[in-house]
């Protein structure tokens, strides 16, 4: 009996010995350890391990998940909302948070997923605040409330001709000067940069190039302190000009003082403000947005459609005219959701078209429209909201489409430069201004909230 034991002891082994060489001969470091590791009771130590803390393992992951589901509630709901005065007010979440009015803590509103619920907002304040918690009772996030005035203005999407004066002569960039001695130097390299803004030379202001030339050439040679205004600090360089053969002096530094293009008027108000283009007027080699001096809005005609198409966006090619009798009106902001000013009339072709402005929440994913002009007759092209993105970063992305109309897709590929400002419709209500083109997908865009217009 004991040799029948031993016997079968002795087979065991050597079938684990087996086990074990083909296992080594195959994968042998992982092998090796795995071995080694169990021969010693280190995985049955590692499970009973695993067994004793489970609960803390448990924990630690719903933790991670809460945490995650937080991150993501936050991200779903916006900083700050507008209710029209007197009206019962809905909005759509779509997360499952409880909303309280901060000041009593009664409740006010309950978001769910499916449903929202309605309050009236008359009773309000001017301003108040919202405090959204998960499963009522983990704090997510306060909502600014603002109550307003029901508002209207007439929606615009005419093309316009921009011209704006900076604020201050706008470095583009250095480059190098040849000299009177034959050699090249480049004088003002690492001293200044592009998007800087020279406003004085010699403590003496300065807006124009040609001011900048004039004291340049005067200088004789002797090193110039340079005013600059950097990331919105004044700051003070001295640069020291190089003699061309000719006799005139250069910085080697390349500037521009002023800026043209065309845009689209998003809205008229009846007090004769508007707004346009729903993103900054910027400078195109350095990115920067421009500081504005002035600037004005004139008539312009588009003569020619360069269609958009995956990675190379399109463009309107407008003629402006800058006669007197053409200019529309005046420019007096240039913001990050576009450039205000105001209108010398309404034109003829929209004194009827009032509408009311919609609020972020009241947007739904689905149909929409988009107003703009390719030829000289406003039209309405159909678009599709995919999402819409109470809290973006940029403040002009909020609403992102797809253009789905036929027309507007054979015209222009989808949406070009150009078209930015174009009013986006919604149920009957201005909601946004077309502000982006994808450039790897020219049927897709992003538009801004119209009430961020409606700020400024």
């Amino acid at each position: 009996m004991a040799g029948m034991k031993e016997l079968a002891a002795n087979t065991k082994k050597t079938w684990v010995n087996k086990i074990k060489w083909n296992i080594l001969r195959e994968i042998p470091c992982v092998s090796f350890f795995f071995i080694v590791f169990s021969e010693r009771g280190i995985i049955t130590m590692i499970f009973h391990k695993f067994q004793k803390y489970r609960k803390g393992f448990f924990l630690t992951a719903l933790f991670c998940l809460l945490c995650f589901s937080i991150n993501l509630l936050f991200d779903s709901i916006p900083d700050e909302i507008y209710v029209v005065k007197g009206e019962e007010e809905s909005v759509h979440f779509s997360v499952p948070v409880t909303v309280e009015k901060e000041e009593v803590s009664v409740p006010v509103l309950k978001s769910l997923a499916s449903k929202a619920q309605v309050w009236n907002s008359e009773a309000q304040s001017d301003n108040y605040r919202l405090s959204c918690k998960f499963l009522n009772l983990i704090p997510v996030k306060e909502v600014n409330v603002h109550v307003i005035d029901k508002t209207y203005v007439m929606p615009s999407g005419m093309p316009v001709g921009i011209y704006t004066k900076t604020k201050g002569v706008l470095i583009i960039g250095t480059g190098k000067v040849a000299s009177a001695d034959g050699l090249n130097y480049e004088p003002a390299d690492q001293i200044v940069k592009g998007g800087d803004y020279i406003t004085s030379v010699n403590g003496m202001q300065i807006s124009l190039k040609e001011e900048l030339i004039s004291c340049v050439n005067n200088s004789g040679g002797k090193p110039l302190i340079l005013g600059i205004l950097r990331d919105e600090k004044q700051i003070e360089v001295k640069v020291e000009p190089v003699k061309l053969s000719d006799g005139t002096y250069k910085l080697g530094i390349w500037v521009r003082d002023d800026m043209a293009g065309v845009g689209t008027l998003t809205y008229i108000k009846d007090n004769l403000e508007y707004g346009a283009l729903g993103h900054p007027v910027s400078d195109a080699d350095t990115g920067c947005m421009i500081r504005l001096e002035k600037g004005n809005v004139y008539q312009t005609n588009i003569v020619g459609i360069v269609k958009g198409k995956d990675g190379a966006p399109g463009e309107l090619t407008g003629v402006i005219n800058y006669k007197k009798e053409n200019c529309l009106g005046t420019i007096a902001q240039n913001t990050k959701t576009g450039i205000y000013g105001t209108l010398d009339a309404v034109p003829e072709e929209m004194e009827d078209a009032v509408v009311e402005a919609g609020l972020k929440q009241d947007i739904r994913r689905g149909e929409a429209y988009i107003l703009s002009s390719l030829d000289g007759v406003l039209r309405q092209f159909r678009i599709e909201i995919e999402d819409v993105d109470f809290h973006s970063k940029e403040e002009n992305k909020g609403i992102l489409f797809h253009v789905t109309d036929e027309l507007l897709l054979s015209e222009t590929g989808g949406i070009v430069q150009g078209m930015s400002g174009s009013p986006i419709l919604q149920d009957g209500k201005i909601i946004g201004a077309v502000t982006h083109v994808f450039v790897s997908d020219a049927t897709k865009g992003y538009g801004v909230f119209i009430e961020k217009m409606l700020e400024n």
